[in-house]
């Protein structure tokens, strides 16, 4: 397939509205761009790239993860191996206080100025509530590091805890498009997930919702997934590639190729181009070194160093030293937030 002049028209309507005007595109923009061939990609990428540099600026958001509890979650994702529901590799684990707080002083050794909190839970009950405010104080009291959370569901209540803690962005993920959403989820409804995310918002804590993209969504779907996420005006939208995982309804998918990812990722920022667009788990195996160091020219501008809750990333040194080589400035700790 070819350049055509259809596909040059995106391109530079695309350059008028997002660069330009900082007008993120429609969902209907969007599946174009997700349309155009592999000849157009390096026109796409580096418009992605000038979009980030003037919207977001130069800087890259550094951040690592911890699990406060592992596996044995009662929700049936089928992308996930910490669901109690399937026969995968993961069991149910705790993470002590102490450990966190190691945990957390190994991430800010790195550079990353933001280190999450995450468990896997539909919600968290009164004890993780408990061990979480216990661990943010211990955390805040030992490192200067900001910190994020990810606990699934929550009560208006949590919110307003959490908000108390002093946990300044809360992550939940939207996955994928409403329309498809019932094929990766039963147990629980999109609708449900963007409560929690409104909620947050309300509370004044940031907002991290991304999704993973190549669990058998359309285009049309993926362009319906960038635009919803841009009607929640999320702070931080965490761009996650299926790695299957043995043992889930989704082990045997075929990972996305590079070429496809990469332009899912110019698209996501040309829908969001405000937005902190963050590499997280399944790169590794989607896009490969090289193709690694194409998205962080083509729109990235956060990334997770180290492992993800039940994937091995790559090394914090590998991405540091990626960002060094790309002259990419590491985001300096916030104290406003």
């Amino acid at each position: 397939m070819t350049t055509t002049e259809q596909d040059l028209d995106i391109l530079a309507e695309a350059r008028r509205q997002v660069l330009d005007e900082g007008v993120g595109l429609t969902e209907e923009q969007v599946l174009r761009v997700l349309r155009l061939p592999d000849e157009a990609l390096p026109e796409l990428l580096q418009l992605a790239h000038e979009v980030r540099e003037k919207w977001c600026g130069p800087e890259v958001e550094v951040e690592g993860i911890v699990s406060l509890k592992t596996g044995g979650c009662p929700e049936d994702c089928h992308f996930c191996s910490q669901s109690g529901l399937f026969p995968s590799p993961v069991r149910a684990a705790w993470l002590n206080i102490p450990e966190l707080v190691e945990a957390a002083k190994q991430t800010a050794a790195t550079g990353a100025t933001e280190f999450c909190i995450v468990a896997a839970v539909r919600g968290p009950d009164a004890r993780l509530m408990k061990q979480m405010r216990e661990g943010v104080k211990a955390i805040q009291d030992a490192v200067d590091i900001q910190v994020a959370a990810s606990l699934g569901m929550l009560t208006q209540e949590q919110v307003d805890d959490l908000a108390d803690m002093g946990v300044h962005r809360y992550n939940h993920n939207l996955e994928t498009a409403r329309s498809h959403f019932p094929n990766v989820v039963t147990t629980h409804t999109w609708e449900e997930r963007w409560d929690t995310l409104t909620m947050v918002r309300e509370a004044g804590m940031e907002v991290c919702c991304g999704g993973i993209v190549g669990m058998g969504e359309t285009l049309e779907q993926r362009a319906e997934f960038a635009t919803q996420l841009a009607a929640l005006t999320p702070d931080e939208v965490p761009l996650n590639f299926l790695n299957p995982r043995p043992g889930t309804p989704f082990g045997d998918m075929e990972p996305l190729g590079s070429k496809e990812a990469l332009r899912t990722i110019a698209a996501f920022r040309l829908a969001l181009p405000r937005t902190i667009l963050r590499y997280a788990g399944g790169r590794e195996i989607t896009l490969g070194d090289l193709g690694t160091e194409q998205g962080l020219m083509g729109g990235i501008n956060a990334v997770i160093v180290g492992n993800y809750l039940t994937t091995l990333g790559r090394s914090p040194e590998e991405d540091l030293a990626l960002l060094t080589k790309l002259e990419m400035p590491i985001k300096e700790l916030s104290k406003t937030l």
